[in-house]
C-alpha cells in the first residue's frame, strides 16, 4: 500500500495533541489538588486506549513514539517533553500555568513541576547525560535552581513531533542532500549488492562499520553512496571535510547533533576527503574524532587517505563503467541521434562516468534543438559531441600544465618523410587502441606497456611542439604542455605527487601530454651514491610507469637523446628524431612561414634559405620582420627580414654576415 503522507500527518497531529491533552489533564488535577478542590475527573483511560489504537493503525508510527523508542526515553521523560510541547502548542497550558503564579505554583514547565504532576518521578532524568539534556531536546534556562529553571522544547524537536521532518538549521549550513540517480550500470549494481551484503553481515554489531570508497571520480563515489543509502531506507547528506571544526568541544557538539537527527530521521553521511591535505594532521585528527563519534552510517570518499579508526572499516573500489557499459549508456541517452561508429570512437577515447555521459547527452540535445536538427544522425552534431566530451574531461592542472590550442596541420610540418611516417603511426595507435587492445584481446595478454609513449628529440626550434600540435589536431584532442622543471620538487615524494595529479586529471579524456625538457628528470642512470640519487631514479620509474598505463598519448621532449639511459629508452614505444633542417627544408619552411594575408614583396626564398636557422628561429625572424614592415606601412621586404635576422642571430649568439641575405 502506498504511503499517504498527508493522511499520516493528520493522524500524527491528532495523536500528538491527544497525548498533550492527557498531560494537560494531569496538570489540571494538580492545580485543583493544590487549591484544595476535588480532583478533576476525566476520561483519561478511554482516551489512552483510543490513542493506542490510532497509533497501531497508522502506516508509520507517530513521531512521538518513534522519538521515544529511538532515543530511549522513559515514560517520565516523555511526559516532560509533552509538557514542554504543550506550552508551545496548546493555549490552555499558558492559562493553567499562569493561574498558579501567585500561589507558589509554576509559571513555566520545569523539572520541579514535572516531579509534582507526574507519577514515579526519576531524578536521573534531569542529569546532563540523560536523553532529554544529552540530545538537547529541552533547553534549561538556568536563571535559578536547576529544578525550578524554566524548560523550553528545542524547536527542531517540536517540528519533528508535529510531523515536519526537515534537516536541522545548523546542519543545513554544512550539509547538502544527495538524491539517488538511476544511472547505475550492471557492474555497479553488482558492487552495490556486495556492499549491502557486507552491511547485513555486520548488522548485529552495536556500532555500524564505516564504508570507504576509493578510485573513480568523486561524483561516482557519491552516486554509489546515494544508491546504497536509498536501498537501506536512508537519506544521504554530504558534508565537506573542511566544515568539520577542529575544536574538540565543537566536534563533539556537531557529532551529537548529527547523531540525534540521523537517528530520528534516518540519515546517512558522506564525507568527501579526496582533497584532504595529508600533511594537515590537525584536520585528520578532527575527522577521525568526528567519525568515531558518529553513530549513523558513514561513507568516506578518498583516494589516498586511509583513516585508522576504532570502528570496523570496509574499503571498496568504485570504478567507472566498463567500455561496453559506457556504450550502452550513450545509446540509452542518445538513442539513434548519433551514429553508432561515432559512439564507439567516443568510448575508445574517453573514459567517462555515468554522470558525465548524462551531462554530455543533455548538452548535445540542447545543441541539436538550437540548430533545428531532427532525430537523424548529423556530422556537425557528432563533431560537437566530441568537443563536449573534451570540455567535460578537460583536466584542471593549475600551474603544472599549459593548455595549447592546436593550430598546426600536417602541411605546416617540415620534416623528412621518415619522421612524418612515424608521427602518422603514432596517430594510428591512438586512434585504434580500443580495437586492438579491447576487441582484439591484446590487453588480456597483460596490461603493462599498453600506454602510447613517444620521445621527440632534437634541438630547440626543430618542430617538436609543432608535431605534438599536429597530432592533437589530427586526433581532435586536447594538448597540454608540462614543464618538467616545474614538476620536479626537491622534497621527497612531491615530484611523484605532482606527476600523479597530472596523469589522474588527464586520464578521463586521454589528452595528449607533452612533457617538455625531459632532461630535467631523465639522465643516464646514476650510481646510487646517496638518498637523492635513489629517489631521483624512483621519480623516473614512476613517470615511465604512469606513461605505460596512460590511456592517452604521452610525449617526452629532449635536446640530448644521447644523455638518456638505454634502459629507459626501451620503455618508450616511439622515438622521433627532429633534425636541424637542411637547405631544401629551409626553403620549404620559408615558403610556408608567412600567412596568405601578409603583404610580401619579392622575397628570394633560395637566398633566405641560406640563413642557417631552424624552423622556430625562422618563424621568429618572419614575425619580427612583419612588425618592422607594418611599422613602415610597407610590404615585407628582404631588408626587413635582414634586420630581423640580425636580431635573431644576436639572440642566438651566432655571427651574422650580410652576405648570407644581401
Amino acid at each position: 500500500m502506498q504511503f499517504d503522507y498527508n493522511n499520516w500527518q493528520k493522524e500524527n497531529q491528532y495523536y500528538l495533541m491527544g497525548m498533550i491533552g492527557l498531560v494537560r489533564n494531569q496538570l489540571e488535577n494538580y492545580i485543583k489538588s493544590a487549591e484544595n478542590k476535588q480532583n478533576f475527573q476525566s476520561d483519561s483511560a478511554d482516551k489512552i486506549q483510543d490513542l493506542k489504537r490510532l497509533a497501531e493503525s497508522m502506516q508509520i508510527p507517530p513521531a512521538l513514539d518513534t522519538l521515544v523508542n529511538k532515543l530511549n526515553l522513559s515514560s517520565f521523560e516523555r511526559d516532560i517533553l509533552l509538557l514542554c510541547a504543550g506550552a508551545e502548542l496548546d493555549s490552555e497550558f499558558s492559562n493553567l500555568l499562569s493561574t498558579g503564579g501567585s500561589r507558589e505554583l509554576f509559571s513555566a514547565p520545569s523539572f520541579s513541576l514535572a516531579s509534582a504532576i507526574f507519577e514515579d518521578p526519576d531524578w536521573s532524568a534531569f542529569t546532563p547525560s540523560a536523553p532529554l539534556r544529552y540530545w538537547r531536546m529541552v533547553e534549561v534556562n538556568k536563571s535559578q535552581l536547576l529544578t525550578k529553571s524554566p524548560l523550553k522544547i528545542n524547536e527542531p524537536i517540536l517540528h519533528y513531533l508535529a510531523g515536519v521532518h526537515e534537516i536541522h538549521e545548523k546542519l543545513e549550513q554544512v550539509a547538502t542532500r544527495v538524491y539517488p540517480q538511476d544511472l547505475l550500470v550492471t557492474s555497479e549494481h553488482g558492487l552495490a549488492d556486495t556492499i549491502l551484503q557486507t552491511l547485513i553481515q555486520h548488522s548485529k554489531e552495536q556500532i555500524l562499520p564505516v564504508l570507504q570508497f576509493f578510485g573513480g571520480e568523486p561524483a561516482d563515489k557519491l552516486r554509489m553512496a546515494a544508491h546504497v543509502s536509498t536501498r537501506l531506507g536512508l537519506s544521504l547528506y554530504s558534508i565537506s571535510i573542511h566544515s568539520i571544526p577542529n575544536n574538540i568541544e565543537e566536534i563533539t557538539e556537531l557529532s551529537r547533533l548529527w547523531n540525534r537527527e540521523a537517528t530520528l530521521k534516518n540519515y546517512a553521511l558522506f564525507l568527501d576527503a579526496d582533497n584532504l591535505d595529508l600533511n594537515d594532521k590537525v584536520r585528520i585528527k578532527s575527522l577521525i574524532h568526528f567519525i568515531d563519534h558518529a553513530d549513523s552510517l558513514i561513507l568516506i570518499g578518498s583516494e589516498q587517505w586511509m583513516p585508522v579508526l576504532k570502528k570496523t572499516k570496509f574499503a571498496f573500489d568504485i570504478k567507472k563503467p566498463a567500455a561496453d557499459e559506457q556504450l550502452l549508456l550513450w545509446r540509452q541517452i542518445l538513442g539513434e541521434t548519433i551514429n553508432g561508429q561515432e559512439l564507439e570512437k567516443l568510448v575508445s577515447q574517453f573514459n567517462l562516468s555515468a554522470e558525465t555521459i548524462q551531462k554530455a547527452g543533455r548538452e548535445i540535445f540542447s545543441y541539436r534543438k538550437m540548430n533545428g536538427l531532427n532525430g537523424e544522425p548529423d556530422t556537425n552534431a557528432d563533431q560537437q559531441l566530441w568537443k563536449i566530451c573534451c570540455r567535460q574531461t578537460r583536466p584542471q592542472m593549475d600551474e603544472l600544465a599549459l593548455y595549447i590550442e592546436p593550430a598546426a596541420e600536417w602541411d605546416d610540418l617540415v620534416l623528412p618523410e621518415t619522421q612524418k611516417n612515424i608521427l602518422k603511426e603514432i596517430a594510428i595507435h591512438v586512434r585504434q587502441r580500443n580495437k586492438v587492445y579491447g576487441k582484439w584481446g591484446f590487453e588480456k595478454k597483460g596490461t603493462r606497456g599498453l600506454g602510447i609513449s613517444a620521445l621527440f628529440s632534437g634541438e630547440s626550434g626543430t618542430g617538436k611542439t609543432m608535431a605534438a600540435e599536429v597530432l592533437a589536431n589530427e586526433l581532435n584532442l586536447d594538448l597540454y604542455k608540462i614543464d618538467l622543471s616545474k614538476v620536479i620538487n626537491k622534497y621527497i615524494g612531491e615530484t611523484e605527487k605532482n606527476l600523479k595529479k597530472i596523469f589522474d586529471a588527464a586520464e578521463n579524456g586521454g589528452a595528449i601530454l607533452l612533457f617538455d625538457e625531459a632532461d630535467a628528470l631523465f639522465g643516464k642512470r646514476s650510481d646510487v651514491k646517496d638518498s637523492h640519487d635513489r629517489y631521483s631514479n624512483m621519480e623516473v620509474s614512476y613517470l615511465l610507469q604512469r606513461m605505460e598505463a596512460y590511456r592517452g598519448l604521452a610525449i617526452l621532449t629532449t635536446n640530448m637523446k644521447s644523455a638518456l639511459d638505454k634502459a629507459f629508452m626501451r620503455r618508450i614505444r616511439f622515438v622521433v628524431q627532429f633534425p636541424f633542417p637542411d637547405y631544401i627544408q629551409r626553403v620549404e619552411i620559408w615558403s610556408k612561414v608567412f600567412p596568405q594575408s601578409t603583404p610580401k614583396g619579392n622575397l628570394d626564398l633560395d637566398q633566405l634559405a641560406k640563413l642557417n636557422l631552424c624552423g622556430g628561429s625562422i618563424r621568429n625572424v618572419a614575425l619580427n620582420a612583419a612588425f618592422i614592415a607594418a611599422d613602415e606601412n610597407k610590404s615585407v621586404m628582404m631588408s626587413h627580414i635582414s634586420r630581423a635576422a640580425k636580431s635573431e642571430y644576436l639572440k642566438l649568439e651566432k655571427p651574422f654576415s650580410g652576405i648570407e641575405i644581401k
